[in-house]
């Protein structure tokens, strides 16, 4: 402990210069009013394939069926526009600004125009003069620094339909025939493989191309194998041209975030914010009610001296911090060191369904959830941490269970109230949000003071539709005790007839709640990680053939991080 706290203090002073206002914090899943899709006989939320750009000093935020889009000062705090100018049904859509017009472009298997506007805060788009001459599936727009625009796309598991690029005129039509960019190739990238453990033998789909450019280099984005999946990550590669030819980076996936509540991190686009930092805003996977039923996260990104792009995902679903200065994200992690409190806690609630348990609600997997038998008020759910603990946050990720609200994106509120206590009889409220007025699925709160509490209960007031349910309450902050023992010692597996996979296996400290598996194609460059809890050993399926790597473990529990200092080759 006496380690663990003046290293991370550091860490906040760092984003915190003298005399700066303090920055608050975010917790994946992205804040926002996911909406009710208008699908007959199936009650789900969804926002995928997401674009953040910047147009007059504020964050835009596009994503797939949502009725509209987003706009931001600050990153955290989002105001939804609706839309009824656009083909706004049409998945994954992007932006692109040129002098005082934004053109809008999105996926159709037939030949549209692309739409315009000079103020895109308001809903008056209108239609090009002209189509584009063939269909695109999952556009990305880059205007490179000669002012010359292009056009990417892609999207299918089959050879006939590569991601693809095109150059622009200044009318938004083609100036040649396309070029064809990457294709598919599973039996080289294991995570290119289908499959919640990439274990289906054949093609994912390759898509959501988007194009950075960076110090003169292109890095070619695309995702893969499939939005439904856990796996679902993003790979790269790099061109000193914007046509290419493109060489594959063997760091990929370099987004990539398979474990925790919430996993998948693909589909994504790569921004810089208002202040120079690097970002990286993707799709995530619930994928119970529906196939397309996901959500969003937000992770920082950075490119290291050698021009490396990585996506910080070890933590990715816990607190973290957006800074209102430039900051270097390799030396400044934004992860807060707010610990989970709420794991496998023992839990009590007013009343449940047989098929959805209190228990579901603590479980830390946004699959499952825990629902009252009705949504009326006083419906309440109870938490034991098991001794007192300092709370600096609350997610309470409401689960919609039986609510019957399809082609819904407005209007709909949680009103609750959470309360702690140190003694399970006297309680305090921490969060009133009886008389809410903003849809928010997965309602993050950081607390302005922490509180001290052994016990942390929500109480009901109003659902927007069907029961009261949540998938998990998830309570974050920091207990006082000792950190898990370093891993010290591990092995890994990795069968030489398919290096693809490999299997790291631990000793399993009681005192431990998960552990963090890091690799990566350079001994110092570790990148990659997964997030475990419960185990002594993962199972890594998303590796590239041939490719060397290295390893190492962390361990975490309620008190902090223990790094592992032992690095393994294989």
């Amino acid at each position: 402990m006496k380690r663990f706290f003046p290293a991370m203090l550091l860490v906040i002073l760092a984003f915190f210069p003298a005399g700066q206002v303090r920055v608050r914090t975010y917790c994946n899943p992205v804040n926002i009013n996911y909406r009710f899709q208008p699908t007959s006989g199936i009650s789900y939320r969804e926002a995928a394939d997401p674009v953040i750009r910047i147009y007059r000093n504020k964050y835009l935020l596009l994503a797939s069926h949502s009725g509209g889009y987003w706009t931001s000062d600050d990153l955290m705090n989002w105001d939804f526009i609706p839309i009824s100018s656009l083909p706004i049904e049409d998945y994954a859509p992007d932006i692109i600004t040129i002098s005082d017009t934004t053109y809008y472009a999105a996926s159709s298997w037939i030949k549209k125009p692309m739409y315009w506007t000079t103020d895109p805060f308001k809903d008056n788009w209108r239609p090009m003069e002209k189509t584009l001459p063939f269909p695109v599936w999952d556009p990305a727009f880059l205007k490179d620094d000669d002012g010359k625009i292009y056009l990417y796309w892609g999207c299918s598991d089959q050879e006939s339909q590569p991601i693809r690029v095109v150059q622009l005129d200044r009318k938004m039509q083609p100036l040649s025939a396309p070029d064809t960019l990457i294709r598919h190739n599973p039996g080289l990238y294991g995570w290119e493989n289908p499959g919640e453990m990439n274990q289906v033998v054949k093609n994912g789909y390759n898509e959501g191309a988007w194009m950075t450019k960076f110090n003169k280099r292109y890095y070619l984005q695309y995702a893969s194998p499939g939005t439904e999946f856990k796996t679902y990550a993003d790979g790269v590669y790099t061109s000193d041209s914007p046509r290419g030819p493109f060489r594959y980076e063997t760091y990929s996936p370099f987004s990539y975030k398979p474990g925790g509540f919430i996993g998948g991190a693909g589909h994504s686009s790569t921004f810089c914010d208002k202040y120079g930092n690097w970002w990286h805003i993707a799709t995530m996977s619930i994928s119970v009610r529906h196939m397309f039923e996901r959500r969003l996260g937000l992770f920082p990104s950075y490119f290291d001296k050698d021009g490396v792009l990585r996506t910080l995902t070890a933590f990715g679903d816990y607190p973290a911090r957006v800074a209102d200065h430039k900051i270097d994200f390799q030396k400044e992690d934004p992860f807060t060191g707010w610990m989970l409190l709420s794991y496998k806690k023992k839990v009590s609630a007013s009343s449940s369904l047989d098929k959805f348990p209190p228990e579901y609600a603590a479980d830390e997997n946004v699959r499952t959830w825990w629902s009252a038998a009705t949504g009326n008020q006083g419906e309440w759910f109870s938490m034991d941490l098991g001794d007192k603990c300092t709370v600096n946050a609350v997610q309470v990720n409401f689960a919609d269970n039986d609510a019957v609200l399809n082609d819904k994106s407005t209007g709909l509120f949680y009103c609750y109230r959470v309360l702690s206590s140190e003694d399970g009889k006297t309680w305090k409220i921490i969060i009133d949000k009886s008389t809410n007025n903003r849809d928010a699925c997965h309602d993050y709160t950081e607390l302005d003071e922490p509180a001290r509490a052994r016990f942390i209960k929500v109480e009901n007031g109003k659902v927007p539709g069907g029961k009261f349910s949540m998938y998990d309450l998830r309570i974050f902050g920091s207990r006082q005790g000792s950190l898990p023992t370093e891993v010290r010692s591990f092995k890994v597996i990795r069968k030489k007839e398919d290096s693809r996979r490999a299997t790291v296996i631990w000793k399993h400290d009681p005192a431990a709640t998960g552990h963090i598996v890091n690799f990566g194609t350079d001994s110092q460059k570790l990148y990659s990680s997964v997030m475990v809890y419960d185990s002594d050993s993962l199972r890594l399926t998303g590796l590239n053939r041939d490719a060397e790597y290295y390893y190492s473990v962390d361990s975490f529990n309620e008190c902090g991080i223990k790094k592992g200092t032992q690095k393994v080759k294989n």
